[in-house]
């Protein structure tokens, strides 16, 4: 009988098919798993993406404009996406579902007033895609 020895090729064909199988992203993020394909309610999505801010940045101990503003039940929310921007129900699901996994660190990056980022899962509509590039 023959012993088993594990030579480079061995470790470099199951290095590829293990980055092949586990670097993919995760389930659900990518196409819409048989969802209709309907156009983000921009007031429902705002309002709930409101309520994570205003929760995360409770939570966090954040005290930025930004969660001020969040959580400030009179204040007006952001009414519609930016021109030429038509994300999918889906689309937003996947921000929210980032948002509400995201830790004080990322968030107060999020909220941060004078340069908030966004989670990629939030960025539907970057300017350099929509028409006109503004």
């Amino acid at each position: 009988m023959r012993d088993a020895i594990v030579g480079r090729r061995d470790v470099a064909r199951l290095g590829l098919a293990a980055l092949l199988f586990l670097a993919a992203p995760t389930v659900g993020d990518i196409g819409s798993c048989g969802q209709e394909v309907a156009e983000l309610d921009p007031p429902l999505f705002f309002a709930q993406k409101r309520t994570i801010d205003c929760e995360s940045c409770t939570s966090c101990g954040l005290m930025t404009q930004a969660c001020q503003h969040a959580c400030d039940p009179a204040a007006a929310s952001e009414p519609e996406f930016p021109p030429g921007c038509y994300p999918l129900v889906h689309d937003g699901e996947v921000c929210l579902r980032a948002l509400r996994a995201a830790d004080c660190d990322a968030y107060a990056r999020y909220v941060d007033d004078a340069a908030p980022e966004a989670p990629t899962e939030c960025n539907f509509c970057p300017p350099d895609r929509r028409p006109g590039g503004a």
